[in-house]
């Protein structure tokens, strides 16, 4: 069975570069939102094993997401991706449940590693 995976950003680049690098590190099954509202709407109707998340999006950004998945406890893995790097916001996502954070623009071995680590692979 292949993992479920769920890919939020809102630039299209960002989203098809964590698929692309998803798919050469993982057998899965990727969906992808264009945003945290509709990737709310999604994990709603879909159960994922991982969600990759950005976390500065319009409407609903990437804690907001965090914080609903926390609320209504949704049984993800969470790996936040983002060029936000300060350590504040480090802190604040793996308090909301986050396994990781990756720097855009992502890196291909440091995923693996995390996707090993964590027993997605």
């Amino acid at each position: 069975m292949n993992f479920s995976i769920l890919v939020c950003d809102d630039s299209t680049v960002a989203r098809k570069q964590v698929v692309r690098c998803l798919n050469e590190c993982i057998e899965a099954d990727i969906m992808q939102a264009k945003n945290g509202k509709e990737a709310l709407m999604l994990l709603q109707e879909h159960c994922f094993d991982l969600v990759c998340l950005d976390l500065t999006m319009p409407e609903v950004d990437g804690v907001q997401v965090l914080e609903a998945i926390k609320m209504q406890k949704i049984e993800c893995f969470v790996l936040v991706i983002s060029a936000d790097i300060q350590a504040q916001m480090k802190q604040r996502v793996a308090k909301l449940g986050a396994i990781d954070f990756i720097n855009k623009p992502i890196d291909k071995s440091k995923l693996n590693e995390i996707l090993h680590k964590f027993g997605i692979h």
